[in-house]
C-alpha cells in the first residue's frame, strides 16, 4: 500500500499539528520553542515555509526565513522581538530554521523530498545561500548534503553540539526526488545519524 505525499504552504489550521510535531521532536533535547516563536518565524516568510502531508494528515514541516549570514534566530524569543521594526536590508541568505518528519515516517525519503522542494523554492526566489544550525551532532548529516561548518560561530541556546553551517544554493537539482508522489507504508529505516533523537529527515 502507498500514501500520497503532498508538500504545501502552511495554513492556519496546521498550527496545532506543527506544534505537536515540534514538541515531540525537540522537548527531550531542551530545544522546543512553542507556538508563538514558531509562528513568528513562519510569518516573516510564509512563502518559504511548508507542511508535508502524508495520506490524510501532516507528517512534517519546514520553517525557513531570510536571515543575515552568520546570524540565527534566538530560540527563546519571537521574531517580532528580534527583527527591527524598520525593514532591514535585503539578504540573499535563507536560514533553514527547522525541518522535522514524524519519527515513525523517517528513513523513507520524505525529508529529502521536503528539503528538495525547499531548495527549489530558494533558487526560484533568488537566494544565494542557505544556512542552518545542526543540533545533536547532526552536522555529519548536513555535511553529506553539501553544508559546510563555520567554526568561528558558537550558536548559543541550541545545545552543546550545535554547529552553524551553510552552502551555496545549488544550480543543478535534477537528480533529486520529486516533491510530491507516493511513499510505501511500512517500518521506518534508520537514517544513520549520530544521534537518532535528532529530528532530521
Amino acid at each position: 500500500m502507498t500514501d500520497v505525499v503532498h508538500i504545501r504552504h502552511i495554513t492556519e489550521g496546521d498550527w496545532d499539528g506543527i506544534v505537536a510535531i515540534e514538541s515531540r521532536a525537540y522537548t527531550a533535547l531542551g530545544l522546543s520553542e512553542g507556538r508563538a516563536a514558531l509562528r513568528s518565524r513562519a510569518e516573516i516568510s510564509p512563502g518559504t515555509c511548508f507542511v508535508l502531508d502524508v495520506g490524510s494528515g501532516p507528517a512534517g514541516y519546514l520553517l525557513a526565513l531570510p536571515y543575515p549570514a552568520l546570524r540565527y534566530p534566538d530560540l527563546a524569543r519571537t521574531e517580532e522581538a528580534v527583527v527591527p521594526p524598520q525593514p532591514a536590508p535585503a539578504t540573499r541568505n535563507l536560514h533553514l530554521h527547522d525541518i522535522v518528519v514524524e519519527e515513525g515516517l523517517r528513513g523513507r525519503g520524505l525529508g529529502q523530498r521536503l528539503l528538495h522542494h525547499f531548495t527549489l523554492t530558494a533558487r526560484a526566489r533568488g537566494y544565494e545561500r542557505i544556512s542552518l544550525i545542526a543540533v545533536g551532532r547532526s552536522d555529519t548529516f548536513w555535511s553529506a548534503r553539501g553544508y559546510t561548518a563555520h567554526p568561528g560561530i558558537s550558536p548559543g541556546g541550541y545545545g552543546a553540539n550545535a554547529v552553524y553551517m551553510s552552502r551555496a544554493v545549488p544550480t543543478d537539482l535534477g537528480a533529486q526526488p520529486e516533491p510530491t508522489g507516493v511513499v510505501p507504508r511500512g517500518p521506518s529505516v534508520s537514517t544513520k545519524r549520530a544521534d537518532p533523537r535528532v529530528p532530521c529527515p
